[in-house]
């Protein structure tokens, strides 16, 4: 994950993606959806259509009126070198968990960021309030203990998280990892799925709700463990064609199922 340390000049000044920026909007959209908790187990922000190119299309609807205007404006949906969630959170769309999500304490974590940067003044928020108090649900649920405080901040250690390992990692996974992954091969959501806040209760309905975005839901079925572990770069290329799922090529998802399986076979 070196490129993130590599954009980090970049990323301390919004003005570095577009001169003049003196605003920053930032939007939340939902993406929760229940899935089945048996193995091949992808995350839900991955199951349907690509997320960057919905919210794209969305930031650009929202940016519409500033264009009209004459503003300049900027859209970003987590792969420009700029802290979304550090400007989620000054824009009042959540505080940080001790897993690093950003949380809101009503809907919970189950949602993409979306901002646009813009040359006009606008009325700015004030930051979101919160915090996980004595709460380790995360922290004990973790399978491969990622979540650890670093320099006296909850971090994540991606040397751990089965995130970075099932996506990013181009190094086969360690079989220690493929031993605690309980069935994930694309992600993991169990920090998410254990946390309070995304458990509805009277007061706080809207917690984990559904997702009313179609184009976060599918209909494609995912393959089997044994077919994910000898898919070939056809298959791989139409089960993938438009989702975020490509972002681990068809060798990544080969060697991480063909991981699984053997250590299930070596129970």
């Amino acid at each position: 994950m070196d490129y993130l340390d590599r954009s980090r000049s970049i990323k301390a000044n919004p003005t570095n993606l577009l001169p003049g920026a003196r605003s920053i909007i930032a939007v939340a959209q939902n993406y929760y959806q229940d899935v089945p908790d048996e193995a091949p187990r992808i995350a839900r922000y991955a199951i349907g259509r690509d997320y960057h190119k919905v919210l794209r299309g969305k930031l650009k609807r929202l940016s519409q009126p500033l264009l009209d205007a004459g503003h300049h404006v900027r859209a970003c949906v987590d792969s420009a070198p700029i802290l979304e969630r550090e400007y989620a959170h000054m824009a009042g769309l959540g505080w940080f968990g001790k897993n690093t999500m950003l949380i809101n304490s009503k809907r919970g974590s189950w949602f993409f960021i979306g901002l646009v940067l813009t040359d006009a003044d606008l009325e700015t928020s004030k930051p979101a309030l919160g915090g996980c108090g004595t709460c380790r649900e995360c922290i004990n649920a973790c399978p491969t203990g990622a979540i650890v405080q670093l320099n006296g901040r909850w971090s994540v250690d991606s040397r751990l998280c089965l995130s970075y390992q099932t996506i990013e990692n181009s190094d086969p996974m360690l079989a220690e990892l493929s031993a605690k992954s309980q069935g994930w091969v694309f992600g993991c959501d169990i920090c998410q799925e254990v946390c309070p806040f995304n458990h509805p209760r009277p007061t706080q309905p809207q917690r984990a709700t559904r997702t009313q975005e179609a184009d976060f839901l599918t209909s494609r079925s995912t393959p089997s463990l044994p077919e994910l572990a000898t898919m070939d770069q056809g298959t791989w290329d139409d089960w993938t064609r438009g989702r975020a799922l490509r972002r681990a090529n068809v060798d990544k998802w080969r060697s991480t199922t063909q991981a699984l399986l053997q250590t299930t076979d070596g129970e």
